[in-house]
């Protein structure tokens, strides 16, 4: 249910973003303004999804999840009535600002899940997202050329929001309501309701103790500004941690897809001599590609027995070597053989860099360390239109260069980090 809620929520989003521009402009905005627009959004971002994250550690991941698909329904709702530029930017501060669905459902999901499945459901969750991106264009490009066209996309996401938070507000929420794969696999028709009724028991008892102990606290009858208090407390505690190799190494990631991407179609259309339409199939198919990898990461994660880390090295080093060889392509089949090899290893390393995140943080902050690493890709997503119009200045294949020599500069990051790992397991070993 929480996958297709996540669905539903990206679907609407994607109707939404792909016409906005368009929607700036003919309400007599310029394209410096579309930009504008469009890095405020990004600045919201950047500032809000770690103290959002962190307030739904305070005061629980239900209520905040509902507040956020509220209030971002109402600002998508409010751009489906936005008749000039001024009601637009009005539109889009409470979206930058709440329009955390997927960090709070991340968060969500790691803390009922156990650790040992957590890369198999992100995959899924991964796979979901994809699927939203991938329809919901296709459905905004057939209503574009109706009458009110745009407003009706923004009335139908308002629409999506309010019946996401329905659900959120209909489910209950507790986290010992999972049961593991491998546990219900084992279930038979008539002990599977006496095994779950032990294993919600179990789960309870713990849970109690942990609150009892000061460790979960959802205290949402808390006043505000010691909720605030809370919020500040864990985002120092996370400043202070050492976790910054591994925000580092998400960094420069997102900054070589980024790149990556930057210029994808222009750069191809210039190359290559193809026609849009190609161009999009080929970017369609890349997320398809995206979404059947997300399906099958977990899978790849138990190859490795569920080593993330070594997991993610060997993704970044295919996303490396295929960017380099992307970049000098000859022909379109390369292309082709290169948009399938990165929709992989992005999806799978995505996942991987999240999984890794969570293994090294308490469960009581892992809303906060979410919402961190958003915005870690948020700067990124700032940066690279800026270095890729720079790079373009030189070369048409400057951008995807750029991010394969950023993706090697994580990759050696990451070399590091897993020598530091193996030289204090082994520390711990001869103490043993």
């Amino acid at each position: 249910m929480r996958k297709a809620s996540n669905t539903k929520d990206l679907f609407g989003v994607s109707l939404v973003v792909p016409l906005l521009s368009r929607h700036i402009k003919l309400l007599g905005g310029s394209s410096t303004v579309t930009g504008l627009i469009g890095s405020l959004y990004g600045l919201l971002q950047l500032f809000s999804s770690v103290v959002i994250g962190s307030w739904s550690d305070v005061v629980g991941r239900q209520r905040i999840l509902l507040v956020t698909l509220i209030l971002s329904g109402f600002s998508y709702g409010l751009l489906g009535v936005s008749s000039n530029v001024c009601l637009v930017i009005l539109a889009r501060i409470p979206t930058g600002i709440f329009k955390h669905t997927q960090t709070i459902l991340k968060a969500l999901l790691s803390d009922i899940v156990p650790g040992y499945e957590r890369p198999y459901v992100m995959g899924r969750f991964c796979a979901a997202s994809s699927v939203g991106f991938i329809l919901g264009p296709i459905l905004s490009g057939y209503l574009v050329e109706l009458d009110g066209g745009f407003y009706t996309t923004c009335f139908i996401c308002c629409f999506i929001f309010f019946v996401n938070a329905g659900v959120v507000w209909w489910l209950p929420y507790k986290e010992w309501f999972y049961v593991p794969t491998q546990e219900l696999h084992l279930m038979t028709e008539t002990n599977c309701e006496s095994t779950c009724t032990s294993l919600c028991k179990e789960e309870n008892r713990k849970h109690l103790d942990r609150a009892s102990n000061g460790v979960m606290k959802h205290k949402t009858s808390d006043p505000l500004w010691s909720q605030c208090i809370s919020v500040g407390q864990k985002i120092k505690g996370l400043i202070c941690s050492n976790l910054w190799d591994i925000f580092l190494v998400r960094f420069l990631m997102a900054l070589a897809n980024l790149l990556y991407f930057s210029n994808f179609v222009l750069a191809i259309e210039e190359r290559f001599s193809v026609p849009p339409s190609l161009i999009g199939y080929l970017i369609s198919y890349g997320g398809i590609i995206g979404t059947l990898s997300g399906c099958i990461a977990g899978s790849v994660a138990r190859l490795y027995n569920n080593k993330t880390l070594l997991l993610l090295l060997h993704s970044s080093i295919l996303t490396s070597c295929t960017m380099a060889v992307y970049s000098f392509a000859t022909s379109i089949q390369i292309v082709v053989l290169c948009t399938t090899v990165l929709g992989f290893s992005t999806t799978i390393g995505r996942m991987c860099v999240t999984d890794v995140e969570l293994s090294r943080i308490e469960k009581q902050a892992r809303g906060t360390l979410i919402g961190a690493g958003q915005s870690v890709t948020a700067v990124a997503r700032i940066l690279a239109p800026l270095l890729s119009g720079l790079i373009q200045e030189v070369s048409v294949c400057g951008p995807p260069r750029l991010g394969a020599v950023l993706a090697l500069l994580a990759i050696l990051l990451m070399i590091s980090i897993c020598s530091k790992l193996c030289k204090t397991t082994e520390a711990k070993v001869k103490l043993q």
